[in-house]
């Protein structure tokens, strides 16, 4: 069953630049780190966004982790760490399920001390098992367990989010 098309994600998008944007008034970097492919491809979407609406650098990076076994495989950031340090961090995911992903995906940034990391999502779901609370939501679902969001912006010719 399609929840999103591409009108209403481009929609989320937007809303949550402008939220970003508000969070962040004056700040002089944010750096947007998407997990993976789906959430490497919303930092990028929300990089279209916010550039030209903002003094701010904008920087795009990619953490790199596998999913079904976070702790057993090495967790990457594709920049080097001691420049996230002071700096405004956004991790970036296409759905937030048990917040497993994003609670590993931050581990790297314990590193060093950024100013703030904040979380953005298109989907969250409320199945958190995690200490993980997205501060920038596209939109909320109560699903069940069994239920499965896919998520479809990359190399696809129209966008669309399911529950399956």
């Amino acid at each position: 069953m399609k929840i999103l098309d591409e009108k209403q994600i481009r929609q989320k998008i937007r809303r949550l630049t402008y939220e970003i944007l508000e969070r962040n008034f004056g700040e002089s970097e944010i750096i947007l780190a998407g997990i993976n492919n789906n959430g490497l491809e919303m930092a990028h979407l929300l990089m279209q966004e916010l550039v030209g609406r903002t003094d701010a650098t904008i920087t795009l990076t990619r953490l790199r982790l596998n999913p079904a076994s976070p702790a057993q495989n090495a967790i990457v950031l594709e920049m080097p760490i001691e420049q996230v340090a002071d700096k405004v961090v956004i991790v970036i995911d296409d759905v937030a399920n048990t917040g497993r992903t994003i609670f590993y995906a931050i581990k790297p940034l314990l590193e060093v001390l950024p100013k703030k990391v904040e979380v953005a999502v298109l989907i969250d779901r409320k199945h958190k098992s995690f200490p993980i609370q997205a501060d920038y939501v596209g939109l909320s679902l109560a699903t069940t367990l069994k239920e499965h969001i896919k998520v479809a912006i990359k190399d696809v010719e129209e966008w669309s989010v399911a529950l399956n």
